[in-house]
């Protein structure tokens, strides 16, 4: 299937950032740095560079945040600009968010770009203030203005292969999903892959949990909520655990590891990312989003001088959601990958309509 070409891959972690506590939470102190070796105008006439707000978890989950902070170092690197990563704070309000992305505007970086849905409310406060800059936001389609990018991704797409994966890798007819937050957007994970379980066999059981409600409660940073759950579904005889919930996801991988059953990342390649290589014999696979492609395209769209606004959606056909092929045992599987395969085409060719809820 080839997907993993098709997504961005960049070293992370070529060197320790220097975090610099701010109102705002931590932030990198690159940008400064870079800023002041090229001469760079500080000046909000003249763009810093990429200015990126993380999500909850922040970087390090080796999922959703550390792909966004891929596309942020790619554009960085190849267009020679300027940058500030912003991390959250545990329990932040949108006031804390309003702060965060009107500080990296009044710094004068462009494009702002919001990781996660959680930043709808803040952007749609800071945007309008300054109509000179491009706001982007990942994973919400509700925020709308003519300076402002929505980059949202058909996320069901590749958990329905998941789903088919799953499916052919069980061996007691018995899988799980884990989501970190019960909203819309988790939602499309596990309606997307219960519908790829189903297509290869109804019978199969499906075991479902969200972590918490709300995603202050740490449904998208806690890996002890995250093995607590795994255990609970291993225990109930599940065999392949997928789990759509950040930073939380890594505690899924390590309980399914320790069992010696298979679990499925999310967003990144987590079979590749070095903190958890001492799992990846049992990541089978990992539901892709380009994130980092996302970013970079807008940055690219800006440093062009024609920055791209509404919405733009991602999906299997453009080659920015999928499945990662990097554990050679999925590949030794030709069973389950002609199956993936097949299912891949039919979707891309819209023979199936994978369910979003």
């Amino acid at each position: 299937m080839g997907h993993k070409s098709r997504f961005t891959r960049v070293a992370v972690g070529v060197a320790a950032l220097a975090l610099a506590a701010t109102a705002c939470g931590k932030t990198s102190g690159e940008a400064e740095k870079d800023d002041a070796k090229k001469g760079g105008d500080s000046s909000a006439s003249a763009s810093k560079g990429i200015g990126l707000a993380y999500d909850v978890g922040g970087r390090g989950d080796q999922s959703f945040n550390d792909a966004a902070y891929s596309g942020f170092e790619k554009a960085r690197k190849e267009f020679k600009l300027g940058g500030q990563a912003v991390e959250p704070q545990d329990g932040e309000s949108d006031a804390d968010k309003v702060a965060r992305l009107t500080q990296l505007a009044k710094s004068g970086y462009n494009p702002i770009i919001g990781v996660g849905f959680a930043y709808a409310p803040a952007l749609k406060e800071v945007a309008p203030k300054y109509p000179k800059l491009t706001f982007g936001i990942v994973d919400d389609d509700t925020v709308k203005g003519d300076n402002v990018a929505d980059l949202v991704f058909h996320e069901e797409q590749g958990s329905y292969l998941a789903g088919v994966a799953a499916a052919k890798a069980t061996k007691k007819k018995h899988v799980g999903f884990i989501g970190g937050v019960d909203v819309p957007l988790i939602h499309k994970f596990g309606a997307g892959f219960k519908a790829g379980v189903a297509s290869v066999d109804p019978k199969i059981e499906v075991e479902e949990q969200y972590l918490t409600e709300k995603a202050e409660d740490g449904g998208f940073s806690s890996p002890n909520l995250g093995k607590e759950a795994a255990k609970g579904q291993l225990d109930k005889g599940a065999d392949v655990l997928y789990a759509a919930a950040g930073l939380s996801g890594q505690g899924v991988i390590e309980e399914a590891a320790a069992a010696k059953k298979w679990a499925i990342g999310v967003d990144s390649d987590q079979y590749d990312q070095k903190p958890l290589a001492k799992y990846r014999k049992y990541i089978l696979t990992s539901v892709l989003k380009d994130v980092g492609g996302a970013v970079y395209d807008l940055t690219k769209s800006v440093v062009d001088g024609s920055p791209k606004t509404g919405e733009t959606r991602f999906d299997l056909a453009s080659g920015r959601v999928g499945l990662s092929e990097s554990n050679p045992a999925y590949g030794k599987m030709t069973e389950l990958t002609a199956a993936v395969e097949k299912a891949e085409a039919d979707i891309k060719a819209g023979k199936i309509d994978v369910p979003t809820s």
